[in-house]
């Protein structure tokens, strides 16, 4: 199963993305996770992607490519995997089918959290009080999913218009998101088996 996470800030991706990996036994690759380690193993993309990061800039596609690429190479994603925070660029979108079409594979599916505009921010206000992180203010909120929201539109319509696009109400406890989630991909699994 090759599975792209998508979902607004605050939409619960990080923990959905380890619970759907568990679920279906493969690893969740996280671009974040990815910049880390190769940041903390000084890495020739580590060393790379450091200076863009030291200077709170995006790290340029191509750097993130590599990463991907390397990672999604090793030998716990041959079967699939599930990848967080990627792509994020249409230029991702074919790097990443040209990656995968190497090795004659292709994404299963696309599952978007959906979460309403107005709870995530709530969600987001309060995570700040309790973290006490006072930089997230509800403007600073609302213009992170404002960009959220320009920039995955096109990436949504592109995995729309392949038919892989899998919209997943985010909202309710872990466990009742987790099963709408594996409802939906279990079904997705069983309709590329049967295809096989």
């Amino acid at each position: 199963m090759r599975v792209i996470l998508m979902g607004p800030p605050g939409a619960g991706k990080g923990t959905q993305a380890k619970v759907i990996a568990a679920h279906f036994d493969v690893p969740p690759i996280s671009t974040g996770d990815i910049f880390r380690a190769n940041v903390k193993d000084e890495t020739p993309l580590g060393v790379k992607a450091k200076r863009y990061l030291d200077a709170g800039d995006y790290v340029p596609d191509e750097v993130t490519n590599l990463m991907v690429r390397d990672r999604i190479d090793e030998a716990d994603a041959v079967d699939g995997f599930l990848l967080d925070g990627y792509p994020r660029t249409l230029a991702q979108v074919e790097e990443l089918d040209k990656m995968l079409g190497e090795t004659g594979h292709s994404v299963d599916a696309v599952v978007v959290l959906t979460v309403d505009d107005e709870e995530l921010v709530q969600r987001l206000l309060n995570r700040a009080h309790v973290e006490g992180r006072v930089d997230d203010t509800e403007e600073v909120l609302r213009h992170r999913q404002d960009v959220f929201n320009e920039q995955t539109e096109p990436l949504i319509s592109v995995y729309e218009d392949r038919g892989l696009l899998h919209r997943i109400e985010g909202v309710g406890s872990v466990e009742t998101v987790s099963s709408r989630v594996f409802d939906e991909l279990d079904r997705v699994q069983s309709e590329t088996a049967d295809s096989e």
